[in-house]
């Protein structure tokens, strides 16, 4: 997962849905909004600041 998406799919909706499913459940639905995200790359943020973007990852499908 990263600031404002789960990561380069744009090529595979298969693995867009795989991935998007995964973060929701095993991340989004099991984490505080505080927990902290260090992604390889690219600034840091919150569950909290990411949260409300989930529907516009689904539908721009990355």
């Amino acid at each position: 997962m990263f600031p404002g998406g789960v990561g380069n799919t744009r090529k595979d909706p298969k693995a867009f849905a795989s991935l998007i499913h995964d973060v929701e459940t095993k991340i989004f639905n099991a984490l505080p909004d505080e927990t902290w995200v260090y992604p390889g790359h690219g600034n840091d943020t919150t569950l909290g600041t990411e949260r409300p973007h989930l529907p516009e990852w689904h539908a721009r499908g990355w």
